[in-house]
Parts: C-alpha cells; structure tokens; sequence
C-alpha cells in the first residue's frame, strides 16, 4: 500500500465515525489531504478504534517521519560549558531520544484545535491515535486535571523517541509572579525525576509555557538550566539533557546562557 492509499483509507474511516461528516468532500491533492487527515486525528474523541486501521496509520506516520528525517539525539554535540547538556533548534518530533517533553494543557489529552501550531498538537499529530488514547485512560484514572508542575510519562508510538513526558506549565495572565516560577521549575524538576525513575539517559526539553501560556522567554530560560543543572548535580542517571527550541530568540537567549559559542 503507498503512502497516498493509506492516507485515503485513515481519511475515510475518520469520516465514517461521525454523522456530521457525511458529503464532506476530502481535498484533491496529498497537502491538502494531510493537512485533512491531521485535522481530523485533532479533533478525533478519544474512543477505541480497529487494529487494521492503527496498523495502517502506524506504517503511514512513520514513514511521514522518515521523509522528514530523523535527529539523533546522542550526535548532538553537547554545550562547552557541561558536557551533559546540549542545545539544539530543531523539530523535537524529529528527535531520536529516550524521551521528550510535551507542554501540555491540564486535560492532558492533547490539542483539539485542526493543524494548531503548539507543541501539543504537533506531537499528538506525529505520535497517533493511541497517545491520546492513552492520556485519556490516565486521566480518567486520575479523576482530576493535572495541576501545574507534575508530569506524566506514555510511551511515543509513532515518534521517533521512546517516551512522552507531559507537563503542564504555569499560565502567565498577568504579572509574573513567583508561584509562577516555582510551577515552572517544578515542570522541569518532575520530568527529570520521571525521566531517571524509569531509565531514560537522555531527554529533550521544549520551552514550557513560553508559547500560549506567555511565561516571559528569558526567565523561563534561566529557570530551566538552573534547575536541570542542580537536579543532575545529584543524578547520574541521565547522561544527556537536550533544550530543544524552534525560534531564533529562544536559541539566542539559551546560547548566553549556557555560554554556547558555536
């Protein structure tokens, strides 16, 4: 089967699920039809679905992250400073890692909104159906959102990782304050923690709450090394910690930091 008739027969099944779907016509040509697929995994209620058609969207996503190309992790070449740590801009769904870390929102079910630009949907969208499956069966367990600080750990599926630790981080409305920054570095603090209970050496960070959650860039930064330095001061455990970022000002702020010259 190639990638155009798997991308077809996921299409039709997402379809099928829903009456509100019926004389929905499906884009002529592939972008289109992937952004169409990805659109409708987004908005997809978590809800058991046949193993054919996760087989079928399993062969398609990783070939999709195969094409795009796959970052090893380990050959990142680490900061001058400790060589524990590395900084890398890149797609973090690109990463080949022990784990990664998803800023996530307090349902934790991943993002609903089509082809949304946030880490969340983005990782739901390379990983597949059973991630969100998955967190649901977490949650409901729980019984409760997850509160700002914690993480949860799932396996990848599809992504070229291992494992996904989510976390919800502080949202900034206004003033910055310092509970906001002890959540923030509790995020941190509880990935790692995870991270070295279950084994992982090496994990990657993204810019928690930087994004939709408006925590200033650079004290959000400075949180972050500081409290992986201190936590790897005491762990031997994890052997790599990665700070993934994707815009320039957040590379340029993390290079100061981490007294990066290259």
């Amino acid at each position: 089967m190639t990638q155009d008739e798997r991308r077809m027969v996921l299409i039709r099944k997402l379809l099928s699920e829903e009456k509100e779907y019926r004389g929905i016509e499906i884009p002529p040509h592939p972008e289109g039809q992937k952004r169409f697929l990805r659109s409708l995994m987004n908005v997809r209620r978590p809800r058991p679905i046949d193993d054919e058609i996760l087989k079928i969207q399993d062969e398609y996503l990783r070939t999709e992250v195969e094409t795009k190309g796959i970052v090893d992790g380990d050959l990142l070449p680490p900061c001058p400073s400790d060589r524990r740590l590395v900084l890398w801009r890149g797609d973090i769904t690109t990463l080949k890692a022990d784990g990664i870390v998803n800023a996530a929102n307090s349902a934790l079910r991943g993002c609903f909104i089509p082809c949304h630009s946030c880490i969340d949907n983005m990782i739901h969208s390379v990983s597949g159906i059973q991630l969100r499956l998955v967190c649901d069966d977490i949650m409901k367990k729980q019984g409760h959102e997850e509160p700002a600080g914690r993480a949860k750990i799932t396996p990848a599926f599809n992504l070229p990782c291992r494992y996904v630790l989510h976390t919800v981080g502080p949202i900034v409305s206004g003033p910055l304050t310092d509970r906001h920054c002890e959540q923030l570095s509790d995020c941190y603090r509880s990935c790692l923690e995870l991270a070295s209970k279950n084994g992982l050496k090496s994990l990657a960070f993204c810019c928690i709450s930087t994004g939709e959650f408006h925590f200033p860039q650079r004290t959000a930064a400075e949180i972050a090394v500081d409290t992986v330095k201190e936590f790897l001061r005491s762990d031997k455990k994890i052997e790599r910690v990665i700070f993934n970022v994707y815009k320039t000002e957040d590379y340029e702020i993390y290079k100061r930091i981490l007294g990066q010259v290259r």
